[in-house]
């Protein structure tokens, strides 16, 4: 059993992945969407919403998000954040979890 619990002081941060455990995918939060616009070759990102809003662009479309909303973004697919309520709280799983080299491989930014 492992709990970990969010820092609101750390404004984004991973609780698990491969780094420190046998898990096969990535488990992080956020406080805060960040804009930076970018496509992933292998992984697939899910965002669970917990508190407030947030504006997503996925492509050329924005899409509003919810506290209970789920956004799943596939391999391909750019994305970014556009803005966030002050008391927004996500959660985001990747699938695969993928470390170092390999993750920052993966991640594409575009225009």
């Amino acid at each position: 059993m492992r709990r970990d619990r969010a820092a609101p002081a750390v404004r984004k941060g991973w609780y698990a992945g491969r780094w420190n455990s046998d898990l096969t995918i990535s488990i992080g939060y956020a406080f805060e969407g960040l804009d930076a616009p970018h496509m992933h070759a292998r992984l697939t990102e899910v965002y669970l919403v917990a508190r407030g809003w947030s504006d997503v662009r996925i492509e050329r479309e924005i899409v509003r998000l919810d506290a209970g909303d789920v956004l799943v973004v596939e391999p391909g697919e750019a994305h970014t954040f556009v803005s966030s309520s002050t008391d927004c709280l996500h959660f985001v799983v990747h699938v695969p979890g993928l470390v170092g080299d390999e993750a920052l491989a993966d991640r594409r930014p575009v225009p």
